[in-house]
């Protein structure tokens, strides 16, 4: 062979190999990327498998709106992921052609409603909320990119797609001394006002708050046995007559009444304003009509903190455990050493409905 087609065929070889080195995969590749992160879903250590700024992440326990990577621990990080997913916080857009209704402040939302928000920007309610401002309380929203149509959930809608977790018989056996004006229907019918409550999250967690709200409520009230406080004594002591609207019903008008003990011309003001009822002027409806009765108990329970620093609503489904739901109700006057056998009651009266509706109390029982 000449020198000539030597060097031909030595160029060739190199050629070829250089073009073998450039097909060939790598020996190695990053795993592909799982379904991307969203703040609005609700994730267990069962089903918690998501991508997120192009890394795969498993959930630990049961989270919401907590980022991969954050500081609450909740995310296991498994490694960089390639392709399919890698989602990343959504950014806020005023979009074009979009269908989703208009903020509306003090409407009820249900986590995943999106809204359009004053400054044309779209939000999407990552908890439940009794129409929180979206700029103010960035806990309840999320900003939500709309580039397209849609529509939003009504937030009318029932939220509860298994139905209330507590039949009529468990409630019977929770409750076989109650008042017959506690009846199983005010409640049912009283849902509606609520829709998240009992209705957000696992089975699970849908139970233990449904049991956690009862056991409370049968602590208040003797079993539902008692609809009106019975140290009549306090009655004239809840008249803030500092309020602009003072007490129109009368000084002594404002007594506990009800599932939850609904207390002060103050509260019977802020409920019956949420729920659309005159409750200033006509507190005896809170004795007389059960759904209202259990609507104000359920009030309290989904949107005031009281002496706590969260809604028992927010304690049962975000993990904080039962013994936070105590302190929204009653504070430092049973929590950290003030009444451990009040507290206890409490407790002892949450495992038994748990255990009637087949699940288990959680971590984080007393406070």
């Amino acid at each position: 062979m000449s020198i000539h087609k030597r060097v031909m065929a030595i160029l060739a070889a190199v050629a070829t190999a250089i073009a073998l080195a450039v097909l060939l995969p790598a020996s190695a590749s990053a795993a592909g990327c799982a379904t991307p992160w969203n703040s609005a879903t609700v994730y267990t250590a069962a089903s918690g498998q998501v991508s997120y700024n192009s890394h795969n992440w498993s959930a630990k326990w049961w989270t919401q709106n907590e980022t991969p990577g954050g500081s609450s621990g909740v995310w296991a990080d498994q490694g960089s992921c390639s392709g399919g997913g890698g989602g990343t916080t959504p950014t806020p857009t005023s979009g074009t052609g979009c269908t989703y209704p208009a903020w509306v402040a003090g409407q009820t939302y249900l986590t995943g409603a999106i809204v359009k928000y004053t400054n044309g920007q779209y939000y999407q309610a990552t908890h439940d909320n009794p129409g929180y401002d979206p700029v103010i309380s960035t806990w309840y929203w999320s900003p939500y990119t709309c580039t397209g149509g849609g529509t939003s959930p009504s937030p009318t809608q029932t939220a509860n797609p298994g139905g209330f977790p507590v039949s009529e018989a468990q409630f019977n056996q929770m409750f076989p001394s109650r008042n017959p004006f506690y009846t199983y229907a005010g409640l049912t019918a009283a849902l509606s006002a609520y829709p998240g409550f009992a209705g957000t999250g696992s089975d699970t967690v849908r139970k233990q708050e449904a049991a956690a709200f009862l056991a409370n409520v049968s602590h208040e009230t003797g079993g539902l046995v008692y609809v009106v406080e019975q140290n009549t004594a306090n009655y004239p002591h809840y008249c803030d007559t500092s309020q602009s609207y003072g007490c129109p019903a009368g000084q002594s008008a404002y007594y506990g009444r009800g599932p939850i003990q609904l207390s002060w011309n103050f509260n019977y003001k802020a409920a019956g304003d949420a729920l659309g009822i005159d409750l200033l002027h006509n507190p005896n409806l809170v004795q007389t009509d059960a759904s209202v009765a259990w609507k104000t108990g359920l009030w309290y329970w989904n949107t005031q903190n009281g002496p706590g620093t969260m809604t028992a609503h927010n304690a049962m489904v975000n993990g904080y455990g039962f013994g936070e739901t105590i302190r929204s109700i009653n504070g430092s006057l049973e929590c950290n050493g003030g009444n451990p056998a009040q507290v206890q009651s409490r407790i002892n009266s949450y495992q038994s409905f748990v255990q009637i509706l087949g699940t288990t109390a959680g971590s984080n029982l007393s406070c």
